[in-house]
């Protein structure tokens, strides 16, 4: 460009380049008079910042300076302006679009006869440099945490103690009030923390929980794998999404991380605080990855404990069969020495009354072992027929009355009416009540008492075996029901068994469409066995549920809708029920299912209660309230069987309620009474 060029000495081409360079760069060119003050224009700045020269002139400038930074960047210029020192200082600085942005400040006097004329110096955005060393440290310090909680978890065998180290190593590293690790049951809504670590003077979490009480929105994002991130409950959350429970145990502030391994999930971790906290993203990833890292070694212990527990039972049991086995041997041989070497009329008779009272109860055993091997290879076939269940249950009183009598034990009975009747095999379902009655003689001190008593509940019967017995403490209770399972308290008070009467029971029950639990207060508190079966007015009016869904089936096809969060158990049952003649449609949540049924009009609706969106209750109220729908049988397809359970879902509407897993038989009889029932009225 020539020295004539008029642009050279144009000012406001000057001015435009000025401005162009401050818009298209992250660099601020800014100056100053002597004390620091801004008395001229600073084109740059202001482009920057969005300031106006009113705005900036004076200290006006530090206004765009981050508040928290302020104070430090006054103190420093200050000190700079006193003197001619080269300045340079880090702060915040707010653009012109409200960001703050991190800022290197470099100044320089510009001397005059040796004084300070004005400053002039850049501010560079070094936003991008400073996160990337963030980052960085950020990294490092994961890094370590993970190499020392791998450390720490390594060598246990225990899962309940991997979650008790991990949840102890984290709380403490992020300085939180509460850590909690807590593994989801299969139903994905009830979940439980076993222990959890929690500063000095905070109570402990541990118990089992519903999902329903961290309100709907976060329960379906949970249930998705997305994190519930809360930096101050107060304001977020309102009572009904949570923030009641929150802050009925002292909690402000929350991260919890749930994990999701093939659309299910199956385990939560929760980082509480008693105060506010902004957490920031690297700490709501590292909880995640803490979750997702420990799961894979919880499940890794899990697996190992499981195979050395199979080991151990597998050795128990054969040791305890060795031992039933023999007992019955000793008095049978002795028997027959007696047999030999005295001819008195009642010794003979006595001695032969051993011998077949021993033989019984070997056989019993073997049978028991038989069946057990039948049922898990799916060999058994159940004789079903309308069966009064007063004569079953005097039939295993017969049965159980020598080991009753024999502990001197007071047994009270109370039959049903003969009019409550059930579609049954009468043999196993004698079978089952013998067990329990048998195990109740065994369990239960000599001369104690024994209860058995049947009634109607709605479409089932009830059968219930109470004694005032040893008891079954609380952690023990879930391990009744599994195959040679002897409980370590028992041992030393039981006469005798395989281990095997309660599992025999249990899948007898499910073949029957029905179910048994436990209830017991603990040690020398008692036990109360409850089977339920459904009664005959809940089966096909037909011969067999084969012949009464075929009946329903062909002439017009029967509608149903599964709906079911488990796209595996969704696809399954589908398939099943379309091999067994039916027009199905499904749906895998809540707001699916209601959108489905008013365009399928199904004639049963197998509803899941822990949906995603909407839970099964909210679809059953939906469905209620269509007038197209109101004639539809809902059931409630669950992993949930308590009485409390059946209660809630009678009380919400379902017509029936069937727990998971169901027998197809069951199943089809129970769809099958849409043929017969009445339609809803009103």
């Amino acid at each position: 460009m020539s020295s004539t060029d008029p642009q050279q000495s144009d000012p406001n081409a000057a001015l435009d380049r000025l401005q162009a360079l401050a818009a298209n760069t992250s660099t601020v060119i800014w100056h100053t008079a002597p004390d620091g003050t801004v008395s001229q224009r600073n084109i740059s700045w202001a482009t920057f910042t969005g300031q106006r020269e009113d705005e900036y002139v004076g200290f006006g400038w530090l206004d765009a300076v981050h508040p928290d930074d302020r104070p430090a960047v006054a103190e420093a210029w200050d000190a700079a302006t006193r003197g001619t020192a080269l300045f340079e200082f880090g702060y915040r600085l707010r653009r012109h679009d409200g960001t703050y942005r991190s800022m290197l400040a470099q100044g320089t006097p510009v001397m005059d006869a040796g004084t300070v004329r004005e400053w002039v110096g850049v501010c560079v955005d070094v936003t991008a440099a400073r996160q990337a060393e963030v980052a960085l440290r950020e990294s490092e310090l994961r890094l370590r945490f993970l190499d020392r909680l791998g450390q720490a978890t390594r060598a246990l065998t225990d899962p309940v103690e991997v979650m008790a180290v991990t949840a102890r190593t984290l709380g403490e590293y992020l300085g939180a009030t509460r850590c909690a690790y807590a593994d989801v049951e299969a139903d994905s809504n009830r979940f439980t923390i076993r222990n959890d670590w929690t500063a000095e003077g905070v109570p402990s979490s541990a118990g089992v929980y519903s999902l329903d009480l961290f309100g709907p929105q976060a329960t379906t994002n949970l249930r998705r794998g997305e994190h519930l991130v809360v930096r101050d409950v107060d304001r977020e959350l309102g009572d009904e999404g949570g923030g009641r429970m929150f802050n009925a145990i002292g909690i402000k502030a929350i991260i919890c991380a749930g994990l999701v391994k093939q659309g299910q999930l199956v385990a939560m971790m929760a980082v509480h605080q008693s105060v506010p906290r902004d957490w920031t993203p690297a700490e709501i990833a590292l909880v995640a990855e803490v979750v997702d890292r420990s799961w894979a070694h919880v499940e890794r212990v899990r697996s190992h404990a499981m195979l050395r527990e199979q080991d151990t039972r597998k050795d128990e049991f054969l040791a305890t069969l060795a031992h039933e086995l023999r007992n019955p041997l000793a008095p049978i041989k002795y028997a027959l020495a007696l047999l030999r070497r005295s001819s008195d009329a009642a010794r003979v008779a006595n001695a032969q009354d051993v011998i077949d009272r021993q033989v019984t109860q070997m056989a019993r055993l073997i049978d028991d072992l038989l069946d057990l091997s039948r049922i898990n290879r799916g060999l058994i076939q159940l004789q079903l027929e309308d069966t009064p269940l007063d004569a079953v249950l005097r039939q295993a009183v017969e049965v159980a009355r020598p080991a009753v009598e024999e502990a001197r034990h007071d047994l009270q009975v109370q039959l049903p009416p003969p009019d409550v009747r059930v579609h049954a095999d009468a043999t196993r379902l004698v079978q089952m009540v013998g067990n329990l009655l048998g195990n109740a003689a065994k369990y239960t001190p000599d001369g104690g008492r024994i209860r058995l008593a049947a009634w109607r509940d709605g479409q089932e019967a009830v059968i219930e075996v109470a004694d005032n017995g040893i008891g079954i403490p609380p952690d023990q209770q879930g391990k009744l029901f599994q195959m040679f399972s002897q409980l370590q308290h028992s041992a030393a008070r039981a006469k005798g068994g395989l281990g095997i009467g309660l599992s025999l029971v249990r899948t007898l029950a499910q073949l029957h469409g029905g179910s048994v639990s436990v209830a017991s207060e603990g040690l020398d508190e008692g036990s109360t066995f409850t089977v339920r079966l459904p009664l005959v007015e809940a089966m096909p009016a037909a011969g067999s549920a084969e012949a009464a869904a075929q009946q329903d089936t062909p002439a017009g096809l029967t509608r149903v809708l599964v709906v079911e969060d488990n796209r595996d158990g969704r696809e399954s049952l589908v398939t099943l029920l379309e091999l067994l003649g039916y027009a199905v449609d499904s749906a895998g949540d809540g707001g699916e299912a209601v959108e489905v049924a008013r365009r399928f009009e199904p004639d049963v609706v197998l509803l899941d209660l822990g949906l995603p969106v909407q839970d099964g209750f909210a679809v059953c109220r939906a469905l209620r309230a269509d007038p197209r729908l109101r004639t539809a049988r809902i059931i409630a397809l669950t992993g949930w069987g308590t009485d409390a359970d059946r209660q809630k879902t009678s009380e919400a509407g379902f017509d029936a309620h069937l727990t998971k897993p169901v027998e197809p038989d069951a199943l089809q009889a129970c769809i099958a009474l849409t043929a017969v029932a009445p339609a809803p009225v009103g």
